[in-house]
């Protein structure tokens, strides 16, 4: 070979690697993972903090006495009296037995309601029947009416089925929620191709099998985040509770409720209770929070 043709030759090589370059940099910056600048770990860090003030503040109302929080300024540490002001709340709200009911009713309300808003959500995204369209529109449109408008004939229907002042009073209004439905509907449009379902049917799957075997797989990172949100939303309702229920079988918001009788209040006993009422949730979050975060990443990926 000569000395031209080695150069021509060396010339070539160079320019196809050359030409190769750029879409190899390409992919290996696809790669390539993002890093937080300093800016976004200092506004996260703000963000955390003032979160968790409310938190913080309550647990140290908790461990201080009722005449050191009416001083100025408020105390900014933790007391010694957080044992003995838990105690106090507990006992004097009965906070065991609506520990006990609010477990039953937030949980019955929150199976019932990822399941049946799962159905119907399904139902609307990929089923063809008369008058879909407007039924999901008057469903979306309950949405707007405000809860307190159905209080006295909601109490009426619950005294005529005689259950009044019975766990079944908070959990059966609730079990299918406006909100549930078009979450689960949104959500299913995109996340559940229809090819799936004619395959399943296909293959001889009845109604059933194709709901339980293809639909709740398909949306089982909405259902987590749906089954949390309504969790919490439960677990918090007082409106309702304080109404349909009494001070026998209470839940937790309405056991509280009674902390705050008295000529004067125990400001550090009421914060104890507030703290022993979060904290269920609090836990709930920290078992399920990482597998309801993989869902959703999950399901992103997916989609």
């Amino acid at each position: 070979m000569t000395t031209t043709e080695l150069t021509v030759s060396q010339a070539e090589t160079k320019g196809s690697r050359a030409a190769r370059e750029p879409g190899r940099r390409r992919v290996l910056g696809a790669g390539k993972q993002l890093h937080a600048g300093p800016v976004t770990y200092i506004v996260l860090t703000v963000f955390a903090l003032v979160s968790l003030a409310p938190l913080v503040w309550t647990a140290i109302a908790a461990s201080r006495n009722n005449a050191r929080l009416a001083q100025t300024p408020p105390p900014l540490w933790f007391g010694g009296n957080l044992f003995k002001n838990l105690e106090a709340a507990w006992e004097q709200a009965g906070l065991g037995t609506a520990m006990i009911n609010s477990t039953i009713v937030a949980g019955t309300i929150t199976i019932g309601t990822v399941v049946f808003s799962t159905l119907a959500g399904f139902a609307f995204a990929k089923l063809r029947f008369k008058f879909s369209g407007l039924l999901l529109l008057l469903t979306v449109g309950t949405m707007m009416i405000p809860p307190q408008l159905a209080v006295v004939p909601l109490y009426l229907w619950m005294s005529d089925l005689g259950w009044s002042n019975q766990l079944q009073t908070v959990i059966l209004p609730t079990l299918v929620s406006a909100f549930g439905t078009f979450f689960m509907r949104q959500y299913l449009v995109q996340a559940l191709p229809s090819e799936l379902i004619e395959a399943a049917r296909v293959d001889g799957a009845n109604s059933l099998r194709v709901v339980w075997h293809v639909v709740f797989p398909a949306a089982r990172p909405a259902m987590a985040v749906l089954g949390l949100l309504t969790f919490v939303m439960a677990w918090n309702d007082f409106l309702w509770p304080i109404i349909a229920l009494n001070q026998q079988e209470p839940t937790v918001q309405v056991a509280l409720n009674s902390l705050g009788t008295g000529y004067i209040p125990d400001q550090a006993v009421i914060m104890a209770g507030a703290l022993l009422g979060t904290l269920p949730l609090l836990i709930a979050f920290l078992l399920f929070g990482k597998q309801i975060v993989g869902g959703i990443m999950q399901g992103a990926i997916k989609g």
